[in-house]
């Protein structure tokens, strides 16, 4: 049986691609506990259901993604709360999903929000779409994983810029600097998310998942380490029956469009 959920919304599509969606438009989608913790009920039950082939998020009302943690909650936390790692076990978590996930960002993700979109495999934004890490500003720093994963994807000196200096940037930059993998028309992230998903979802499942698995593990390993990783993969898939089913269709196919002997012109 599905959760409910009050602060969120999830939908399952007969495509494969489920969508979660950030649903506190009246405060920008921000993150609070009660939010944190339905998100993560979510990922979990999406996890078990083999039906989800990929997962977009996205934020309701078309202003947010996630516009940062909840400040009027995060105000008054103590450090036995920063201890509990809640919004880092999300990303976490989310990272740690067996499928594909795009983030769709409309309007802004900024502080937790960014982080959140930082911990999917692909980030789709709106053209006026703003990115950012501020926290400095409010005299914390971004403890969700940009001080580990922003470095991976845009590199170490851009994300030290964009931490140190809290400075917003806008969806061009961001996606010139490697920090999103498409800008499209306003409006239009989270359709053209969805047509990713459908793409990923329509490959082989344990061949996807099994990729995510050798580039996610293979990104802090050696070389050796990196190839062995690949190679246990690999024979996972040689036996799998998808594989022969999906490699016969591509022979016949082949040998259907090959033009008949004699048939060409004279």
């Amino acid at each position: 049986m599905s959760a409910t959920y009050e602060h969120i919304r999830v939908e399952r599509g007969p495509d494969g691609v489920a969508t979660l969606t950030f649903a506190r438009p009246e405060v920008r989608n921000a993150m609070h506990l009660a939010m944190n913790r339905e998100v993560r009920t979510a990922l979990d039950e999406l996890a078990d259901d083999e039906a989800v082939r990929a997962l977009v998020l996205t934020g309701a009302g078309g202003r947010s993604f996630v516009s940062g943690a909840d400040i009027a909650e995060l105000r008054d936390r103590p450090a036995s709360v920063a201890l509990l790692r809640h919004n880092a076990k999300l990303c976490d978590a989310l990272e740690a999903f067996p499928r594909p996930t795009v983030a769709a960002i409309e309007g802004v993700a900024l502080g937790g929000g960014m982080e959140v979109a930082l911990a999917c495999d692909l980030r789709v934004a709106g053209a006026s779409a703003k990115l950012g890490q501020p926290e400095v500003s409010l005299g914390i720093i971004p403890a969700a994983g940009a001080t580990w994963r922003l470095p991976r994807i845009v590199g170490l000196g851009r994300a030290k810029e964009l931490i140190f200096t809290a400075r917003v940037i806008e969806a061009d930059e961001a996606l010139a600097m490697g920090l999103l993998n498409r800008v499209v028309p306003d409006g239009h992230a989270l359709e053209t998310a969805r047509s990713l998903a459908a793409t990923m979802a329509a490959q082989s499942p344990l061949a996807v998942r099994l990729a995510k698995v050798a580039v996610d593990g293979g990104r802090e390993a050696s070389a050796q380490v990196g190839s062995m990783l690949e190679a246990l993969a690999q024979a996972l898939l040689y036996d799998d029956p998808e594989k022969h089913a999906r490699m016969d269709a591509f022979l016949a196919r082949r040998r259907t469009s090959k033009p008949s002997k004699g048939s060409g012109n004279d």
